[in-house]
């Protein structure tokens, strides 16, 4: 359930707001020598405007590739620009379309690392049943609430990580 949690709060990051960040840029893989490459990997990412990232690339062959990956990146709508040794990507400004449609995409993202917890205790309850015959029902009426807590906890914690993101997403 704890990597449940961490999944989602992942995948928020890459969800952009109005500003240049590199955890946005984070799962972007590129095609380097015929293997998808993350591009954490490939390059480094600095941040030197709100909304302007600049990637220098270690092996200047794959300027291209790591362009043509980042120009195609689906939700991201930024604008690579190579100049043959760095590659400046500004994000455009959001509109509030854009990020309504953002934090669609954010719930999404918190429904689905919801049903992983569920999955989860789905198993553990599971388990737990398996276990009948071999433990006291005492023991195991126990054991469900403190499964019930603990998925509620973590469904909690994907709640608060959700609020800050969407307030995040529509600051201006």
């Amino acid at each position: 359930m704890d990597r449940a949690v961490e999944v989602a709060k992942e995948d928020f990051a890459t969800v952009r707001t109005g500003r240049a960040n590199p955890a946005l840029f984070q799962k972007i893989l590129v095609e380097y020598y015929g293997t998808p490459t993350p591009l954490a990997q490939l390059a480094s990412l600095q941040n030197p405007e709100a909304r302007t990232l600049i990637v220098t690339p270690y092996d200047k062959a794959a300027l291209k590739e790591i362009e043509r990956a980042i120009a195609t990146f689906p939700n991201l709508g930024a604008t690579p620009t190579n100049d043959g040794a760095i590659i400046r990507v500004t994000m455009p400004e959001m509109t509030e379309d854009r990020r309504k449609e953002y934090i669609k995409i954010v719930r999404a993202k918190s429904e689905d690392a919801k049903v992983a917890i569920r999955n989860v205790r789905r198993k553990a309850k599971d388990d737990l049943d398996a276990l009948g015959k071999a433990v006291g029902e005492d023991d195991i009426a126990r054991a469900e609430k403190e499964l019930d807590a603990v998925t509620k906890h973590h469904a909690e914690a994907i709640d608060d990580a959700l609020k800050r993101k969407e307030a995040e997403l529509l600051e201006v």
